[in-house]
C-alpha cells in the first residue's frame, strides 16, 4: 500500500511543525504540504486537482482568514472527497455537529498527546484500507466493522500482553499486498512486522476471536498443513 498523503493546516508555525513531525512518526503517513491559512490550504488542494495529491487534511478550525468549517464546506461544494481530521481547540457542540455533517472523519481536541494523535491516524489508515478494497461488502457486519474502526474509542481494552500498536502492525500486514484473498501464516506476519512467530500467532488468534480475521489450513506443502490468516 502507498503512503497516506497528508496536508497540515495550522496557523501557528510551531504547532504546524509539531503536527508534521507527529505525522511523520506514524508508519504509512507522509506530509506533502503545510498551510498556515485557509486560502493557502485551498490553493494547495486545487493544485493537486481538487485534493487528488492529498488523502487527508489535518485541519485547524481557528484560521486567521476563514473558519475550518467554511473550508470543509468549500471543499465539498467543489466536489472534493478528501478526508478531514479536525485538529482544534473548538469545544462548541454545534461546531462538532456541523463537522460531522460535513464528513469530518475524526475530531481531535488540543492539547493532545502523541499517543492520542497516533491512534486517530492508525484508525483512519485501517478504515481507509477497508474502504478502498475492491469489490463490495458481503453483509451488514462488514459495514458495521468499517464504521466501528473509524469511530471506535482508544480506550478499548486488549487482553493482557497485547498492545494496540503491535496489533495495528499485524492488521496492516494482513491487509497489505495483493488483497484479502491471499492469506498469511504466523511466520510470514512475523517477517513482515519484526515480531516473533509466537507473538504474531497470539495477535492473529486474537483477531480471529474478535471477528477481524479468519483462519484456514494451507495445503500444498509437505507434512502437516500450515495455518494461514485472512482479514475479514
Amino acid at each position: 500500500m502507498t503512503d497516506i498523503r497528508v496536508l497540515v493546516v495550522e496557523d501557528e508555525p510551531l504547532l504546524a511543525e509539531a503536527h508534521s513531525a507527529y505525522t511523520e512518526r506514524v508508519p504509512g503517513f507522509v506530509v506533502v504540504g503545510v498551510a498556515h491559512t485557509a486560502r493557502a490550504a485551498m490553493a494547495a488542494l486545487r493544485a493537486g486537482g481538487g485534493g487528488g495529491d492529498v488523502d487527508l487534511v489535518l485541519l485547524d478550525f481557528r484560521l486567521p482568514d476563514l473558519h475550518g468549517l467554511d473550508v470543509c464546506r468549500a471543499l465539498r461544494a467543489a466536489g472534493s472527497s478528501v478526508d478531514v481530521l479536525a485538529v482544534t481547540s473548538a469545544r462548541d457542540l454545534a461546531v462538532v455537529r456541523t463537522a460531522v455533517s460535513l464528513g469530518v472523519t475524526h475530531y481531535l481536541l488540543k492539547p493532545f498527546t502523541f499517543a492520542a494523535f497516533r491512534d486517530k491516524l492508525e484508525r483512519y489508515a485501517d478504515y481507509r484500507a477497508q474502504a478502498l478494497a475492491d469489490g463490495e461488502v458481503a453483509a451488514q457486519h462488514e459495514v458495521d466493522r468499517m464504521f466501528a474502526t473509524l469511530r471506535g474509542t482508544a480506550g478499548h481494552s486488549l487482553p493482557k500482553g497485547l498492545d494496540a500498536q503491535t496489533l495495528n502492525r499485524v492488521r496492516a500486514a494482513l491487509t497489505d499486498g495483493t488483497g484479502p484473498q491471499v492469506g498469511l501464516s504466523a511466520t510470514e506476519v512475523s517477517a513482515a512486522t519484526g515480531i516473533s512467530r509466537v507473538t504474531a500467532r497470539r495477535y492473529l488468534e486474537y483477531l480471529v476471536t474478535v471477528d477481524r480475521a479468519v483462519r484456514s489450513p494451507r495445503y500444498g506443502t509437505p507434512g502437516r498443513p500450515e495455518v494461514e490468516y485472512r482479514p475479514r
